[in-house]
């Protein structure tokens, strides 16, 4: 059994429905989207801070609403590099962990 799998089922409880029901009910708008001003609703529920089978950061972890297609790209990359690559109008990285920005 991978380690993903021992707790996949974490997402089929009770608990994780209604907390998940409640944060895009709260927060129905993908935060990615909304920082590159673009308005996308929300269908995944994610942690901002993998908790990697841990029930406790599991149940109480910080939560943001996030589109599907930024979930699987966006938070995806940030998971492997530790930062976004979203640029801004002035062609600069928004992400402040971005190395380019690093030096500003």
């Amino acid at each position: 059994m991978s380690e993903q799998s021992s707790w996949h089922a974490f997402y089929g409880t009770a608990f994780w429905q209604r907390r998940r029901q409640l944060q895009l009910r709260e927060h129905p708008l993908c935060k990615f989207c909304l920082e590159r001003g673009v308005i996308t609703k929300a269908t995944v529920a994610d942690h901002v801070q993998p908790h990697k089978g841990d029930w406790n950061k599991f149940c109480l972890g910080e939560l943001q609403s996030l589109c599907t297609d930024c979930h699987n790209s966006s938070k995806r990359y940030v998971e492997l590099r530790g930062y976004r690559m979203d640029i801004g109008d002035d062609g600069w990285p928004l992400d402040p962990n971005h190395p380019a920005n690093r030096h500003r």
